[in-house]
């Protein structure tokens, strides 16, 4: 799917950058094939705003901050965090400014992250109970920009079929090559798929499973929140969780930055925190080798399947089914029908 094109998806939030990458001064960014730059107004609260200046098309984000508002480093334009010019130097002291705004866009900080709508959001950011919990540990993990297509990383965080193959070298088992079965509930904000899941476990995994067994399974809650985030909550017969969320913030129509946080419910002693990122690192890249060998805008081959094979596609159609829906639902026909024709 040829997100650029689905003017619906500019109404989520999406996880642009680690807040404190802000403090270093205002910093670029593309969502959705549009240049925003961000930064911390004097709140220090993070805003995101076209990266343009509206007198000679600068990049704002070549700028500077002064006392919580944006300076363009070409002619010293100053912004507010609403896109307001608030000083032009060329003009006198008192002097009344002209109206000139340069567009500013939905933006919050939360789980570290700084997340950025570009038009009114059509439903809140999913909540995440475990951050800051007692018992529980935030570990920011992974912040990559990938060669995929954001359906392309959800479809593939469902797909059971592809463990025994892609992540032989980590915890798949070629001897299984049949995933197992999802029970899988609907909600408003999109599904809940649950299963079990049998894994290898390799030494490298011991502390991260918390057994020393060869093998172990995997109770599995994965989540997939519109349009393009997940929550893949695993235990462990040990009694471990280990919750895995993920953003594919759609960067243009065939590249993506991968935002990927960790919560755990042990110790730093029981199993360090670099441990938990190489380990977590190993099994994504495997991922990533595979995705951006694939095409971002091709449609699901429905033939010859088997009942395997509807097993691991059925969270996939799902989902596709319900961006469909929203995609209708809220967007233009035409532009709807064309997604029809080339992406289901």
């Amino acid at each position: 799917m040829l997100t650029t094109q689905q003017k619906t998806l500019r109404k989520f939030w999406y996880a642009t950058m680690p807040v404190s990458y802000l403090t270093e001064g205002p910093k670029p960014f593309r969502l959705m094939d549009e240049d925003i730059v961000l930064f911390l107004d004097a709140d220090g609260k993070p805003a995101a705003l076209r990266d343009r200046c509206c007198h000679r098309t600068a990049k704002l984000s070549k700028g500077w901050m002064d006392e919580g508002n944006l300076v363009c480093g070409y002619h010293g334009w100053t912004y507010d965090r609403d896109g307001k010019v608030v000083r032009i130097p060329q003009y006198d002291a008192g002097a009344n400014l002209p109206r000139h705004k340069v567009e500013s866009f939905h933006c919050q900080a939360r789980y570290g992250y700084v997340w950025v709508a570009l038009e009114e959001p059509l439903q809140p950011l999913f909540d995440i109970p475990e951050d800051g919990a007692p018992g529980f540990r935030r570990i920011f993990q992974f912040y990559d920009q990938w060669q995929t297509a954001p359906l392309r990383l959800m479809e593939n965080s469902f797909d059971n079929a592809h463990f025994a193959f892609v992540h032989r070298g980590t915890f798949g088992d070629n001897a299984q090559p049949k995933p197992s079965k999802y029970e899988i509930e609907e909600t408003d904000y999109g599904f809940v798929a649950t299963t079990v899941v049998d894994i290898v476990n390799p030494p490298k995994a011991f502390r991260v499973t918390g057994t020393t067994e060869p093998t172990t399974t995997r109770t599995m809650r994965n989540h997939w929140y519109l349009p393009f985030c997940r929550r893949m909550d695993m235990t462990y017969p040990s009694g471990i969780r280990h919750i895995i969320i993920n953003c594919a913030t759609p960067i243009d129509d065939g590249r993506i930055q991968l935002v990927q946080l960790l919560y755990r419910n042990d110790t730093e002693e029981q199993c360090s925190t670099q441990e938990l990122i190489d380990w977590d690192a190993a099994v994504v890249y495997e991922d990533r080798d595979i995705l951006e060998a694939t095409d971002p805008d091709a449609a699901l081959d429905l033939a010859h399947r088997t009942e395997a094979h509807m097993t691991s596609d059925r969270p996939g159609l799902i989902m596709r089914r319900r961006l469909l829906e929203l995609l209708t639902e809220h967007q233009d026909p035409e532009v709807t029908k064309n997604y029809v024709a080339t992406a289901i």
